[in-house]
């Protein structure tokens, strides 16, 4: 009876790591690609400020979380394109061109397609 019962809780146990693994992993993914859109957006929003400096740091954050999401996408591929031209732009102080490739990025990385 004992044997069955633990049988029984293996099973459940061995189903919920099956069920449960796939879905966890499609959640961190999703925040990596919706904390990548938000910062590449408050790039933007500093870079139209004037704020190259600003921008850098959104547009890093936001490269880091594009890096981080792990997906084959070509929306992902050109997003994190985008961020990497922000970055060299804004560390040089263009503001302008900063904030324009990271609208680009922000463009692309809402068509990602979680899966």
């Amino acid at each position: 009876m004992m044997s069955r019962i633990i049988r029984s809780a293996m099973l459940v146990c061995g189903v919920g790591m099956l069920v449960g693994a796939p879905a966890l992993n499609g959640l961190a993914l999703a925040g990596h690609v919706r904390d990548a859109v938000e910062h590449a957006r408050a790039a933007v929003s500093h870079g139209k400020e004037g704020h190259a400096d600003v921008c850098t740091e959104h547009a890093e954050a936001a490269l880091k979380n594009a890096q981080g999401a792990r997906v084959k996408s070509p929306h992902l591929d050109e997003g994190i394109k985008h961020l990497m031209e922000a970055v060299k732009h804004g560390k040089a102080g263009h503001a302008d061109a900063c904030t324009e490739h990271a609208d680009g990025a922000a463009t692309h990385l809402v068509e990602v397609k979680e899966k």
